[in-house]
């Protein structure tokens, strides 16, 4: 957290000019691409097994493949530091990442649409696992390009653009996939969004490489590990140079993070774990709800996945202007607060019963909050990274997001056949106080500059 990363804008009219910078549309169209795979291995995945009869505990367990996400920072230093052989000499380290995943994304999508789940569920678990690890493995090179190719002022507009694009792709994935599989079929659908894929693809190759940028504190602790490998000279060159990868592209991003903030790290991870628990634990069950609820597919792709997209598009945008404008800490905390609130309306929707009236008004404020909280708090990661080592510990960071909440989402359909819908979203909105905490834990704990610059 540096004072930096909370600077305001000085008025609207130049916050809203930072919509006009060339790298913001690049930030969409790379949003889109990695919003797109998201919900083909989830929540719309979830609305086709559910259609064949498998189980909601089944379904649930569909959730741990998400641990793709969870777990990318363990090869977000091969992303960080190993060239791409060829194309990485081509395109350059970040975008060479980007489109070797996206064909894997593409390879994934296109094989699930010619597998009948009812008849071979650990194929379409297994292609789906395909899918989630390559559309994590372009996250990070996404991530680490955003944050390098802009400067911090940037980067809450930055955020929005990537909300917007992602939004963008969950309606192509969710109502756009329902639309498809209601008229043509799955399998239809699922080739419609394998070819969609290519937008990413395109943009990747017309945007620029960003420069690294390595600040004189980081070039000594570099240098001061180059001379510790030095002494082990006793050793054969191979390994001397894999002993040289390791420290830098592994050891030292994770070090650099614990130096520059101590024992507030673990809280900073903590609160990061924590921040989006309730969406998390509740998202795999979200469309099997709707379905139990009596809503026809059409109704769930009108509300949920095409209303709710462009109520939380505005939410993105509107949460890239509130950092730009009131810097990160205090959205922050208003974020996390109203995140565990929003699940409430769902225990309330199942107490009511299908009324499309509340449905409609669950979707617009779940949707609404998830785009400004989406912007802030992705603004808030980016500020916590050091760009000499923006992949792996941007990786980390987002890793520890999902982490949790990806774990304890595996038995969200287990809770709910156990208990009922109520229980299961008042427990999932209890899962949110966590986060309150923390965040308002580290607003007093920050320096004295770095709180009035991000509370300002």
């Amino acid at each position: 957290m540096t004072a930096q990363a909370g600077k305001p804008a000085n008025s609207w009219r130049a916050t809203l000019a930072l919509y006009g910078d060339w790298r913001v549309a690049g930030m969409l169209c790379l949003g889109f691409s990695a919003g797109l795979p998201l919900l083909l291995v989830f929540g719309t995945l979830s609305v086709w097994l559910r259609e064949l009869g498998i189980s909601r505990t089944a379904i649930g367990f569909f959730s741990w493949v998400g641990f793709a996400y969870s777990f990318k920072f363990l090869w977000a230093p091969l992303v960080d530091g190993l060239p791409i052989p060829v194309l990485g000499r081509l395109m350059g380290r970040r975008r060479s990442w980007m489109l070797l995943s996206q064909f894997g994304i593409a390879a994934g999508l296109l094989a699930l649409s010619f597998v009948d789940p009812a008849a071979d569920l650990r194929l379409v678990a297994a292609l789906a696992v395909l899918v989630a690890f390559s559309s994590a493995t372009q996250d990070v090179a996404i991530d680490a390009w955003r944050i390098e190719i802009a400067n911090v002022d940037l980067q809450g507009t930055m955020a929005g653009a990537y909300q917007l694009g992602y939004r963008i792709a969950l309606f192509a994935a969710g109502a756009g996939a329902l639309y498809i599989a209601a008229g043509l079929g799955w399998s239809a659908a699922y080739t419609a969004m394998a070819a969609l894929v290519g937008i990413g693809m395109v943009t990747t190759v017309f945007i620029r490489e960003p420069a690294r940028r390595t600040d004189a504190a980081t070039l000594r602790a570099q240098a001061k590990s180059e001379e510790a490998i030095g002494r082990l000279g006793f050793l054969p060159p191979p390994i001397r140079r894999a002993a040289s990868y390791f420290a830098h592209s592994v050891i030292e991003p994770f070090v650099d993070f614990f130096k520059r903030h101590g024992y507030l790290a673990l809280v900073i991870l903590a609160f990061i774990g924590t921040f989006r628990l309730s969406d998390f634990v509740m998202g795999i069950m979200a469309n099997p709800f709707y379905v139990d609820l009596g809503f026809t597919k059409e109704q769930i792709a009108q509300v949920s996945k095409t209303y709710g997209i462009f109520v939380g598009i505005a939410g993105a945008l509107l949460g890239g202007l509130i950092v730009a404008r009131y810097g990160i800490m205090r959205p922050l905390v208003v974020c996390a607060a109203l995140i565990s609130v929003t699940n409430l309306m769902f225990a309330w929707l199942a107490v009511t019963g299908p009324s499309m009236a509340l449905f409609a008004a669950t979707i617009s404020l779940e949707n609404l909050v998830g785009g400004i909280s989406g912007s802030v708090f992705i603004a808030y990661l980016s500020s916590l990274t050091n760009q000499a080592y923006t992949a792996t510990q941007y990786a980390l960071f987002s890793s520890f997001m999902s982490m949790p909440g990806k774990f304890l989402g595996g038995f969200s359909g287990w809770i709910v056949d156990k208990t009922d819908y109520v229980t299961f979203f008042v427990y999932t909105s209890l899962a949110g106080i966590p986060a309150v905490l923390l965040v308002l834990y580290l607003m007093r704990r920050l320096p004295p500059p770095a709180r009035q610059a991000a509370e300002t």
